[in-house]
């Protein structure tokens, strides 16, 4: 299957983003005595009415302890709260919310740290809290247009790899302000046409690209580009990292109330760079271009996605920079943070929102989300999912927290849907999409 150890690598790498999520996994002061927890609907899903309940089982020869458990809409209103007697070895926790959300259960023993889960109420009927911004196409329009205006003029540096089959280099073009797009790029040792895959990267203060990330899918097949977010040279020895000023190890805050100065809006050029330059060379197949990303990465794919019509696919986990009013609005706000008492900050963001781009995504999307992330809240990123206007399907994850705090099983749902669709995509087969994953399962045919 292809390249799956990178989807994994990908899915579960830390970003250095300072967060502080609920794991699900039990403490190790719990250790064998943690309870199995099993929702009353496997895929964690439940129509508009219905009550969300999950059945809680000691393991047998724990002691019957007293747990308490708290339960936010949004994981950000509480609407329930109580203790939970398991003096018998068993008992039930159930909620109900009256409007679509997402439930965030915390489940705490009387020592150690609370378990984490999840659930979705009617979660396809979510929207965005804020209106689109009337101006927000034409913003858009402007700055590709000064993309435009400033010459790929592509550098491509041959480098080595210790696999006979693929062609690597590095790549620099140049952006706009004067800046550059730094990346990695491999392709099959042969002549030919191929889909093009273009890598994403996560959050965390600048760091090197690894040939594996490109070199692994093109031995697949694939014209694979891995751009760096930032302008930073892509595969230099960590101390060139380590010397980078703070300021730009803090890129979010850059400009963050300013959408002239905006850093996401220079990053999400860089992308749309990124896709012009693979539609250009006259290696691509011309029928297939993948965006691919996790958390930042993801939220990089949206918004590319809803700028450049040559997107076809888009496969994201976790994305980030999800509906980012959502702390003025009754729900968890997710990264990249925000502050959310600064009202030309908050205005700013509507400009890079990944919800303002998904009404103008065309391309066949797969969306994972994660039913206890406190990164990339999952009312946000079904929210985006929602308004996606192409062929799309979900994969929730409905015990995971953010990518980089969650276990392999946690994330093996995403990394097994993506590794199939990628599969199936180098090789020119039509994709099956689930569209049930996305509804209660009772719902299901």
């Amino acid at each position: 299957m292809i390249h799956r150890r990178f989807l994994l690598a990908a899915a579960l790498v830390a970003p250095l983003i300072g967060i502080g999520a609920v794991l699900r996994q039990a403490s190790p002061a719990q250790g064998s005595n943690a309870p199995v927890v099993v929702p009353d609907h496997k895929n964690g899903i439940y129509a508009l009415g219905e009550r969300a309940g999950w059945t809680v089982t000691l393991p047998s020869g724990a002691p019957g302890e007293r747990w308490t458990y708290t339960a936010r809409k949004n994981n950000a209103v509480p609407i329930g709260s109580g203790e939970l007697d398991l003096s018998s070895g068993k008992g039930r926790i159930e909620v109900s919310c009256s409007e679509p959300a997402m439930i965030y259960l915390a489940l705490k023993p009387p020592t150690g740290k609370p378990l984490a889960f999840g659930a979705a109420i009617d979660p396809t009927a979510l929207k965005p809290v804020v209106p689109r911004p009337k101006d927000f196409d034409a913003f858009w329009r402007r700055k590709i247009a000064d993309l435009d205006a400033v010459p790929e003029n592509p550098v491509l540096t041959p480098q080595s790899t210790d696999n006979p089959g693929v062609d690597y280099e590095t790549i620099r073009m140049d952006h706009v302000n004067g800046e550059h797009v730094y990346g990695q790029i491999a392709k099959p040792k042969r002549t030919g046409k191929f889909p093009a895959l273009l890598i994403l990267q996560w959050a965390s203060p600048p760091y090197r690209l690894w040939s594996p990330w490109v070199v692994g899918p093109a031995s697949d097949g694939w014209l694979a580009l891995d751009i760096e977010p930032h302008d930073v040279l892509p595969t230099e020895p960590q101390p060139y990292y380590d010397a980078l000023p703070n300021a730009l190890k803090n890129y979010a805050t850059i400009g963050q109330d300013d959408r002239e100065k905006s850093y996401f809006v220079d990053m999400y050029l860089r992308d749309y760079r990124a896709v012009d330059y693979l539609t250009h060379r006259p290696d691509w197949d011309g029928k297939t271009l993948v965006v691919l990303g996790t958390s930042m990465g993801g939220q990089q794919s949206f918004a590319v996605a809803g700028l450049h019509p040559r997107v076809t696919h888009l496969i994201v986990d976790v994305p980030a920079g999800c509906d980012l009013n959502a702390g003025l609005h009754g729900r968890q706000e997710g990264y990249p943070f925000f502050p959310t008492n600064d009202p030309k900050v908050m205005e700013t963001a509507r400009y890079v929102d990944c919800v303002n781009f998904a009404p103008h995504i065309h391309a066949t999307s797969l969306v994972a989300m994660g039913f206890v992330d406190n990164v990339s809240p999952p009312a946000g990123v079904w929210t985006v999912f929602n308004l996606i206007k192409g062929p799309k399907e979900a994969v929730p994850l409905i015990d995971s927290p953010h990518n980089n705090l969650a276990t392999p099983e946690q994330q093996r749902p995403y990394t097994d849907r993506s590794a199939e669709w990628l599969d199936a995509l180098v090789h020119g087969r039509k994709l099956s999409l689930r569209t049930d994953a996305a509804l209660p399962s009772g719902s299901r045919k």
